[in-house]
């Protein structure tokens, strides 16, 4: 790619290439355009790349031993160390090397270091349950800061592992994300308390969600299919997920919302064991215990009792129903 500024080697560890997956559905048709634009080299990805067995072994040799550039070293993946930390549930295929010890290695050399999805970010899926293979995300285990890296870890460039959590992950996270490591625009204060860029986590997914007008007035799905409000029933926690889904649909209309789907927050770490059906709300006394991030429980059940009383019947009416029952009112606004 001529005019590259910065080269991208993109590992595939214990996971389910959903998050490949993810960026092969960006919106733009032209998905090499875009990074040649954004000034991206794409050293190696093993889906995307036609090189293989010994001609990767000996880009990773040249990238640890500093014969080729590591700019940005993406993983996406949970790390897996078992059993007993050998790391030997995932060998790198012709190495003969645990891939835990291909990963911390040129990490060591990598200007900056990205994981690409939550199991690469906490561990995600990949350490669910009992965690038989020891799986963990580059820099955390879950919420606690740790990982295969260690909780100081700084790439050169002086970041800790960059976060771009999500199960998958949207593709233009990761394609924002690399445009901004080329254009040295993404700093320290440009991640949240979780490493994670701001210009996605600062949001909820709560924000630009098509139901909003139904969470208003409280008016809640009771089944799947329903058009109402997810939260009080069916397990949406899309007031206390950080991402932008919904301001910023994939693939231009899409959202697990807008599907009928729950949001299961899975930005987040520990997303996988939520302790309950992802399907259903848990509540206490009738309340739901996932009320939004940011607002007092007292507040919450005296806005949501107003909200009810004050429920339009076309919202109401709507809220349980898998189309549109009643259309909105027309009436002149008198506006002048």
């Amino acid at each position: 790619m001529q005019g590259a500024v910065i080269n991208v080697l993109w590992l595939q560890s214990g996971g389910c290439g959903g998050c490949s997956m993810s960026l092969l559905c960006a919106d733009g048709a032209d998905f090499p355009g875009q990074l040649a634009a954004a000034g991206v080299r794409l050293l190696w990805h093993p889906s995307l790349s036609m090189a293989s067995g010994d001609e990767v072994l000996a880009l990773l040799d040249d990238g640890r031993a500093g014969r080729v550039a590591v700019d940005v070293l993406c993983v996406e993946g949970a790390i897996l160390r078992g059993p007993g930390g050998s790391g030997r549930f995932h060998l790198l295929a012709g190495s003969g090397r645990p891939m835990m010890d291909w990963v911390r290695e040129l990490a060591a050399v990598a200007r900056h270091v990205v994981a690409v999805g939550s199991c690469a970010a906490w561990g995600g899926v990949s350490a669910a349950g009992a965690n038989a293979t020891e799986a963990c995300g580059l820099q955390y285990e879950n919420a606690r800061p740790g990982g295969l890296l260690g909780t100081d870890f700084r790439a050169r460039g002086g970041l800790p592992v960059i976060n771009v959590a999500g199960c998958p992950t949207h593709p233009g996270w990761v394609i924002d994300t690399l445009a901004a490591l080329a254009a040295d625009a993404l700093h320290a204060d440009d991640l949240d308390p979780l490493a994670r860029p701001r210009f996605y986590a600062d949001q909820l997914v709560h924000h630009g969600c098509t139901r909003n007008e139904y969470y208003e007035f409280k008016a809640s799905a009771e089944k799947p299919g329903d058009l109402g409000c997810l939260m009080e029933h069916l397990g949406c926690k899309g007031t206390q997920a950080h991402a932008d889904c919904n301001a910023r649909p994939w693939n231009g209309q899409g959202s697990c919302t807008r599907g009928g789907y729950a949001c299961i927050s899975c930005t987040e770490p520990g997303f996988q064991d939520p302790g309950h059906a992802f399907h259903r709300t848990p509540k206490l006394a009738g309340i739901p215990i996932g009320l939004p991030t940011d607002m007092p429980k007292a507040w919450f059940v005296a806005l949501a009792s107003l909200s009810k009383s004050a429920t339009p019947r076309r919202v109401r009416s709507n809220a349980t129903a898998d189309h549109l029952v009643v259309p909105p009112a027309i009436k002149p606004t008198r506006l002048k």
